[in-house]
Parts: structure tokens; sequence; C-alpha cells
């Protein structure tokens, strides 16, 4: 029997124009997997219009409702659920977020097979699909644009105001930076890969951690740190990866001795359950700390960034940090640090987004409904099954959807 796969409209708000598959990339789609039907749902949020995807032979319907396997962005909202389908969005259930236990609740009783975009993993548990890249790059960009603002050096322009990334790139073209100016990002994965092209952009030198912290460098300059650079075990013993994925409680955070060197934090870090805090209170009241502005692109509230006091907006993205009495304050104040926590900056490049997604997608995730799922991708990322049933990966879960 063969599958028909929809592209449905993103229905939450704030809006979303994000969107799995461009117009071009839903063509390839086709091509590779004829046997299958692919509509689109007619939206007015997305980036790319309806006009787009007819203009390219895809059929474009108000009604999707008969398709098999439904894909987006974020979050369906409960009331749009369709019960007995297959679903594939961000979910935001599977660490048991408060905001979302209805939906997963929902979603058990509508005997739904869901499918979240970050579930889906290699054998080793790595991720195969996400906007990682794209926050990264956009969470950079944000950070110099408040460093500008707060310093009253240089002006750049909004995101969501720029058509694509090249744009972006123009842009940076305003941004003057001091002789002595210093960064650096936590973080290896492709968050803080993203940031790193914003800084290379720059033409900003690199250097290592050891190097950032002598400041004998001409010229500004950032180092990317890695776990063992801003973590220490307790009893002095060699870091080591694996026992502290394990045993985190053995080890506290190193990172204080490079408040005193750095101008701009980009925080680009996937952060454990346990694991030492990162940027602490104390080091953000000490007399010494040089921190202007903290970009936390990973935005985790109360969690190794102390600053990160709340998530920022799009329309709002910039927020202060008074140190002193570890409360909001207006970023331009002098003794503030300003802090960019935007939790969804992805949005803010859409296009270039959704494309390096849909690139993913197609190579990565599709092929598994169409091969038996040979690589065990879909089998690994699946949720719920068809009646609606937590799969054994996943049945940490069963208090969560019970309501408790």
């Amino acid at each position: 029997m063969s599958l028909t796969f929809a592209l449905i409209k993103e229905r939450k708000s704030p809006p979303d124009k994000r969107v799995v598959l461009t117009p071009e990339q839903c063509v390839i789609f086709k091509s590779q997997f004829p046997e299958a039907r692919l509509v689109v749902e007619s939206s007015d949020i997305r980036i790319f219009s309806d006009e787009q995807y007819r203009a390219l032979g895809i059929e474009v319907l108000e009604d999707v409702s008969f398709a098999d396997v439904f894909v987006g962005v974020k979050e369906v909202p409960i009331a749009s659920l369709i019960e007995g389908k297959t679903y594939l969005f961000f979910s935001h259930t599977i660490k048991k977020q408060p905001y979302n236990q209805g939906l997963l609740q929902a979603i058990c009783a509508k005997k739904i097979a869901l499918y979240d975009h970050e579930t889906f993993v290699s054998e080793t548990g790595s991720r195969l699909i996400g906007f990682g890249r794209y926050a990264g790059i956009v969470g950079a960009y944000n950070g110099f644009r408040l460093f500008g603002q707060k310093m009253k050096t240089f002006d750049l322009p909004k995101v969501e105001h720029l058509y694509d990334y090249n744009a972006v790139k123009d842009a940076l073209k305003k941004v003057v930076l001091p002789e002595n100016f210093k960064t650096l990002i936590t973080g290896r994965g492709k968050v803080a890969l993203g940031a790193k092209e914003i800084i290379d952009h720059l033409k900003i030198k690199q250097v290592s951690p050891s190097e950032l912290l002598e400041q004998k460098q001409m010229g500004p300059s950032y180092a990317m740190l890695d776990l063992e650079d801003y973590n220490k075990h307790c009893e002095g013993k060699d870091f080591d990866r694996s026992e502290f994925y394990q045993f985190p409680e053995q080890y506290v955070g190193n990172f204080d001795r490079f408040t005193r060197v750095i101008d701009l934090f980009v925080a680009g870090h996937f952060y454990g359950n346990g694991a030492p805090v990162i940027l602490t209170r104390e080091a953000l009241r000490d007399p010494l700390c040089r921190i202007k502005v903290v970009a936390d692109v990973s935005c985790d509230i109360d969690g190794p960034v102390a600053c990160t006091l709340r998530p920022s907006t799009i329309a709002e993205p910039f927020y202060g940090y008074n140190p002193q009495s570890h409360s909001e304050d207006d970023f331009m104040n002098i003794n503030a640090i300003g802090v960019m926590a935007v939790d969804n900056l992805p949005c803010e490049l859409p296009r270039d987004a959704s494309h390096g997604f849909g690139e993913q997608f197609l190579s990565r995730i599709a092929p598994s409904f169409f091969d038996g799922d040979a690589e065990g991708i879909l089998s690994r990322a699946q949720i719920t099954d068809s009646m609606g049933r937590l799969t054994p990966r996943f049945c940490y879960l069963q208090y969560y959807a019970m309501g408790y």
C-alpha cells in the first residue's frame, strides 16, 4: 500500500514560517519515491507560498486529512490532531516538559503514531536532523548585534528583516570591534559550529583556550571550549568524558577563569542533567568579570548559565542581567550584562533553515519509510505506536503520559 505524505500548515502561535521541505525538495521527494503521494496543506504562514509549490507541480490542498503521514515543524495543537494518523514534528515531550503533557496524552488517546524530529538518531545516538546550525548562526549574529548596541559602536538590523544568510553576512560588514576583543563558544556540535561560521566570517582569529587566557595575542580573538576546558575532576584526576557523562557529580565547573578575559560569551553547548553550572552567579558578580554580553543559544532556564533568567523573543530579543541582585535589568545600564536568550532562533532565518532541514530529511529520514526501515531509524525514533501506546524506548514517559 502506497503512503500519502502531507506537509502540514504550522498552527502554533507565534507563527513559524519554517517548513520541512521547500518546493524544490518536494520535487526531489516525488522523484526519489514515486510510489508515494505528496500533498501540501495550504498555508498563508510559511516562507514559501502556495503558488511556489503549485508552480513546480506540487498538489496544494485546503483539506489533507486523508493523508497517512503528517509532517510539520512545531507542535500540532491538540484540536488539530487527527485520530489514527502518523505524525512527525518537534513534540517537546521527551524531557517530560509540563507545558506539553496534555499533547502527549491526546496523542495516546487518539491512537496516533508519533515520531519526533529530535528522536531521529543514529545507532550511536547522534542526532540525524535538526535546526542547530541555524540556531548557532542567528544566535551569534544576535550576540554581536547586542554587543554593538550596548557598547554604542555599531547597529545591525534584525535577522528577520534580512532575506537570507547571504544578507546576514553582508550586514556584518558594519561590525567594528575593539583591538583586544575576545569571545568564546562552548560546545562542538552543530549549534557551536553555526556560531563559529559567524565569528570566522568576521575574521576573528581562533586561538586555543590557553592562548585566550594568556591575553597576549593582538587583535580580536576567540576560542572554542569543549567539556574538558570548563569542567575538572573534584579530586584532580584527568578529565574522562565517559565518566563525566555517567557521573557528572564527580566534576566541578572550571569556566570562571575565562570570565575575566572575554567580552562576549556564546553558549552553544549541550547541557546534561546533573552537570556542573558553567557560568555561575559568583563569577558574574566578580568585580574583574569582563563579560559584556551573553548570547545563550542553548537557552536552558535555571540551568548552566546563571544570567539566563528567562527566554527572550524574536520581537524583544535582549534583556539585561544585574549580577549584584541576580535580577533583570536594562541591558544598557553600565553595570548590567546584556543577555540574548531567544529559544526559537532558526525562525528568524526560515528560508535557509528550511532548506538545510529539508536536505537532512530527504537524505536521512525519508528513505526509511520505503526501505523497510533498514537502519532502524524509524523504530528508534517512534514514541507511540499506531494504537497510541508508548514504545519500549520511551516507556519512561508512562506516568507523564498518564497525567502524573
